[in-house]
């Protein structure tokens, strides 16, 4: 399964597959239908203290990405992750949504590199279980 992501503010597209919104708050000026949004996960997104502590300040970005790979060692934020991978499991890719301008430095490039993983894993688990099943 394929990972991408777009900024809130590009068309959607159908090679978009399943779109999640990664951020905590709503894209200024989208309207829920411009979106054609299949999730909204706001837990995965960081907090607003670290939110708010970044400011989207290139010169913070490596910081930010260690405290909030920190924040998204928790448990539910990891259900929430496989949930949502479950989830889109009968489309060939999931989108990450964000809003920020800034396409190198903001929270969907983290999620990507642990969306991959994750959903590496449960495809690896789930063709284990098939296998087995055969057996």
């Amino acid at each position: 399964m394929e990972i991408l992501l777009k900024r809130a503010y590009e068309k959607p597209e159908p090679k978009d597959g399943f779109r999640v919104l990664v951020d905590r708050l709503w894209p200024r000026g989208k309207k829920k239908a411009d979106l054609r949004l299949d999730a909204w996960t706001k837990d995965i997104a960081p907090s607003a203290e670290l939110r708010k502590w970044f400011g989207h300040d290139p010169k913070r970005w490596l910081e930010f990405c260690r405290r909030y790979k920190n924040e998204l060692k928790d448990p539910e934020v990891r259900a929430t992750i496989a949930q949502t991978i479950h989830a889109a499991r009968k489309r060939n890719a999931i989108t990450l949504v964000y809003g920020a301008k800034d396409t190198e430095h903001n929270e969907a490039i983290v999620l990507q590199r642990l969306f991959r993983r994750i959903a590496s894993s449960q495809s690896s688990l789930s063709k284990a279980c098939a296998s087995a099943a055969e057996s």
